[in-house]
């Protein structure tokens, strides 16, 4: 975002979610000018969750609903943790529009003029091809 008027910030930011709520999103994108003395951001332009099993739920139903709720949030991104993929909650003139990113899809963020590949939020990254099911109970067999 380098020349841009926007910044990106990470997980150490409140934002005012809804009217009574407020998270610690993973990510979120600025387009107005930060007070460094404020304790909660009122104000973000896009959203970042990465879903892992515990958090998914949550994700994508109650932050959905609380981001959504948020007037200055244009983009809610909610990046898969096991494989590459995305799914994106955009706000239209006539509600919400939900996009499912696969492997070879483009983010196109708008807002701050940037379209990333999606593959590029993910790139070091190996995945385990099995099913997620199994990830998650996997135990290493003791040493013969």
């Amino acid at each position: 975002l380098r020349g841009k008027p926007c910044q990106f910030f990470g997980s150490d930011l409140k934002i005012q979610a809804a009217e009574n709520s407020s998270r610690y999103p993973d990510g979120m994108v600025i387009c107005s000018g930060l007070d460094p003395t404020l304790k909660i951001v009122r104000n973000p332009v896009i959203i970042f969750e990465v879903l892992s099993p515990s958090t998914a739920p949550a994700d994508r139903i109650v932050k959905a609903r609380e981001y959504q709720a948020t007037p200055s949030v244009q983009r809610y991104v909610m990046l898969e943790q096991s494989r590459i993929g995305a799914t994106v909650h955009v706000r239209a003139e006539d509600g919400w529009k939900v996009l499912v990113l696969k492997d070879d899809d483009t983010l196109d963020l708008p807002e701050i003029g940037l379209a990333i590949p999606l593959a590029e939020f993910y790139e070091g990254l190996t995945f385990d091809d099995r099913p997620i099911e199994d990830n998650d109970n996997e135990q290493t067999p003791p040493a013969a």
